[in-house]
């Protein structure tokens, strides 16, 4: 699923921009092999998504941790993580439209908790 989800990004942001998937644990690529493939793929950015809904320990903690040693390597190249899904109009609407239900109000309001 995660890797269908990065090819379905890479296609609506175009060429431009490099898109690879990595898993934190219990599948590869890994994360270090995910920086990696970037990298040698040219980037000299790169920004990681926790493809996760909240910021628990994992989207908080372990994920940075993991990157920034991914990155130790390529010293050379800049990278950030992003915050997790959290609470989103744009994900209410997606599950509202799963659920067969109207979105009679249209905000465009996103927090984090």
């Amino acid at each position: 699923m995660l890797a269908s989800m990065a090819d379905l990004l890479q296609s609506m942001v175009g060429d431009g921009v490099l898109v690879r998937h990595a898993h934190m644990e219990l599948a590869e690529p890994t994360i270090a092999e995910g920086f990696a493939a970037c990298v040698d793929a040219g980037a000299t950015e790169i920004v990681a998504f926790p493809y996760m809904l909240s910021p628990g320990k994992h989207a908080t903690r372990d994920i940075p941790r993991m990157v920034a040693e991914a990155a130790a390597a390529f010293p050379d190249t800049t990278y950030r993580v992003t915050e997790e899904f959290g609470l989103s109009a744009e994900l209410a609407r997606v599950v509202a439209q799963r659920c067969g239900v109207e979105v009679i109000s249209q905000t465009t309001a996103t927090t984090t908790a």
